[in-house]
Order: C-alpha cells, then structure tokens, then sequence
C-alpha cells in the first residue's frame, strides 16, 4: 500500500481509506472487526467513522460504530490515522446537532470518550449548517486543534463555495484551516469535478472522498429487474431512501453495463475500475472504501496495487461518463 501527502500538510497517509458506517447495524462487532483486520493487512492505516454512525440508524444506535472502532484499536491507536465527523443529530435537544460551537465542543468530548483516546487526527464537520456563522464554526474547530483534541480539521458534504469562504476566513483571522474535504465522487457521480475539485487543487486541500462504488452498485452485482436487496445500503433504514434516490436509475443501471464490457474487456473486475479511477484524478488523496463482509475489499485493495489507470483507459471512461458531470450535486 503506497502512502500520499494529506493536502499541504506534513502528514501521510494510505493511499485508500476505510470508512466505517456499516459498522454496528449492517455488521456486528465481530464482522466489524474482521473487516478492520483486514484493512490493516492490506496496508490502511487511515480509518474514517463518525459520530452518528452507523449508517441506517437513528440516535438510539449513533456513536455505536465510534465504539466499535475504539475497542479494536486499543493496544494500537499509535498505527493508525484517525478520523472522526459530527454535524448529524445526537440527542433530544435543538442543541445536540449542527455546527454551533456548544455542539462542536460538546461532540469532540463525546466522540473521544467512545473512541477511547485523547485525540482524533482529523475532526470533520459532516454537514453544512447556514443557520450558523461561519466563523463561530471555525473558531471551535480551532479551540479543538488548539486543545489537542484533533490535530487537523476539514469539512463533508460541503459546496466549493463555502470550503473557499471557509478558506478565506480561517486564514484572515488566523485560525486552524479546513485542511480536506469528504465530497461523494465516483464514475456515476462527477459534478464536483467542475468547483470542488478544482479548487482543492489549487489550494492544495486533501480530498477523501466517499462512495467511489455508488453505494455497491459499481460492483456490478445489483440487477435492475429485481428490488434492492435486504441487508444493502438500498434498504437500510433511513438510509435507503438517500442511496435509491441517488443510484437506482435506469440510466445508472445502463451505464454500470456499459462499464462491465469495459472492465472485462481490461482484465479487471467493474470495482476494481471504479476504484482505480477515482485514484487516477490527481485532486484525489484518498477514496474512502466500506464492507459490510472482509471479502469486499480485496477489488479496492486490488485497485490500490495496481495504481494509476493506462492514460487511455482513463480517457475512455472519463467520456463515456462525461454526462454524470451534470448530474445535480444535491441527488
């Protein structure tokens, strides 16, 4: 596994990330910790989770899959990068979400008991809140990296707008900068690419981005004619509405076909592809890859191993996925 500069700062990290949300309802502790073993295996070093996780669930189960990954890594905190999120709600209380300072510091605490550390190495907001002043947010992110509770900060689910006013504001009033970014980005899935994507490599801000295999259906194993199937992503709790709305499309189901030919035609399996293209962008630091079984992870890890895509390879699929370039970012 080949290591990669994490944006402008002096740390490295895996070059694949292992995200987490399936733990603790898709995957119990066990099959959670299979998955972790695994990962560390094949070289990850760099675990992303966050605290209303996992996946599918609602806050009768958030900050499971935070407990999870803090049990496992006991006895080895000092091997791995770790990354946590809060922004999602957490509690009863109007306060207990979003991206007030009370509820950043309060999260971080939380977070940290659950994991079992004293510190995270990168602490995300997982969301956008407008109701709340930008500064206000960037000024608890800066008492937390201040505070040592996190070494780096960096921002889910944001536009390129508010990263760059982000940006500006943080480095006028000197405070700690948004150091990544966590978009959604994959073959079916490239809006980013004009804004987000762009600006991260000109202000050389890490990108991690999430669902490089469309929630699975880039493994090529779903089939249109049938219903999502039971235990997935498609049919998981208050998650499944999210992923059908954003992947089970007729012309998603089209060019998933499309793309077999393509990956058999390369000797490679459709995710190992799709992988490999997300690490072909050189705006890309580190994708971030899930299981709900260890199994799944051999085609990312593949991916990994066999580095950047033939540069003609690469140009086929950039055209014949040109059109998911305007899909509306808030599918």
């Amino acid at each position: 596994m080949q290591d990669i500069q994490f944006g402008r700062t002096g740390l490295r990290v895996s070059r694949l990330c292992l995200g987490t949300m399936t733990f603790g309802l898709q995957c119990d502790a066990a099959q959670s910790n299979a998955i972790l073993d695994t990962a560390a295996a094949g070289g990850i070093d760099f675990l992303d989770t966050a605290d209303v996780y996992p996946l599918g669930g609602d806050t009768g189960t958030a900050g499971r899959t935070e407990e999870i990954v803090g049990a496992w890594l006991r006895g080895k905190r000092h091997q791995f990068v770790l990354a946590t999120k809060c922004f999602g709600r957490m509690g009863p209380k109007p306060w207990d979400q979003g991206m007030s300072r009370k509820h950043i510091l309060d999260a971080i605490d939380a977070s940290l008991r659950r994991l079992g550390t004293d510190y995270v190495d990168l602490y995300q907001l997982h969301g956008d809140d407008r109701t709340t002043p930008i500064d206000e947010a960037l000024e608890a992110l800066d008492t937390v990296v201040r505070s040592g509770k996190a070494r780096y900060v960096g921002v889910s689910n944001w536009p390129a707008w508010r990263v760059a006013r982000a940006l500006g504001r943080s480095e006028l009033r000197n405070l700690a900068r948004i150091e990544s970014v966590q978009p959604r980005y994959n073959l079916l899935f490239r809006s980013f690419e004009r804004d987000l994507l762009a600006l991260c490599a000109d202000e050389r801000v890490a990108v991690i981005p999430y669902n490089p295999l469309a929630g699975g259906l880039l493994t090529g194993k779903h089939d249109r004619r049938n219903q999502p199937p039971d235990g997935t992503r498609f049919q998981l709790g208050n998650a499944a509405k999210t992923y059908q709305s954003r992947y089970w499309h007729q012309d998603a189901f089209a060019s998933v076909e499309a793309l077999r030919a393509v990956a058999q035609e390369a000797g490679m399996s459709l995710a190992t592809m799709a992988v490999a293209w997300v690490l072909s962008n050189p705006a890309i630091t580190a994708p971030i890859i899930g299981a709900s079984r260890p199994e799944q992870l051999a085609d990312s890890l593949a991916a990994a191993e066999r580095g950047a895509l033939p540069a003609d390879l690469k140009a086929k699929l950039d055209e014949m996925t040109h059109h998911w370039r305007a899909v509306d970012a808030e599918r």
